[in-house]
């Protein structure tokens, strides 16, 4: 095979990752003038989504668009910043709840609408049915082998 022409496999990967990574680049620079980052934002939307009962760490960690092996000390920064609240569950003292606080809450308001407009110009090229399509695609592509 020839070093110049990759398989098509390694292409789509190729494509996949450079695509990623401009996203996560795009989104980190809407979000460093917040002072958060795109893994703090994310468990701040699932806490704001799970109101008002809030989620304990375990199930935060099995939501996260992007895995990380540090939720605890993701959640101790947006504690530190007051943007999260911990509470120790009444029924057993080994779970702890994680709730967004008002301060959390105001700053996904403000953030809303830019990341709403960041969402639209990330998909603008795409029909709605290719959006569909490349949803599926990549669905297809976080199955786990048979």
């Amino acid at each position: 095979m020839s070093p110049t022409r990759p398989p098509r496999h390694k292409a789509v990967l190729i494509a996949i990752l450079q695509s990623a990574d401009r996203l996560r680049r795009r989104g980190e620079a809407l979000f460093a003038p917040h002072d958060i980052t795109l893994q703090q934002f994310n468990v701040l939307r699932i806490l704001r989504g799970a109101r008002p009962e809030g989620l304990c760490t375990l199930t935060i960690a099995q939501r996260m668009i992007e895995q990380t092996p540090g939720i605890t000390r993701l959640i101790d920064r947006l504690e530190q910043k007051g943007l999260v609240r911990r509470v120790r569950s009444a029924e057993d003292r080994r779970q702890v709840w994680c709730r967004i606080t008002p301060a959390g809450e105001r700053l996904l308001e403000r953030l809303d609408d830019p990341v709403d407009a960041f969402d639209r110009a990330a998909v603008r090229g795409l029909s709605p049915a290719d959006q569909d399509r490349l949803t599926a695609l990549l669905g297809q592509l976080q199955e786990e082998p048979g």
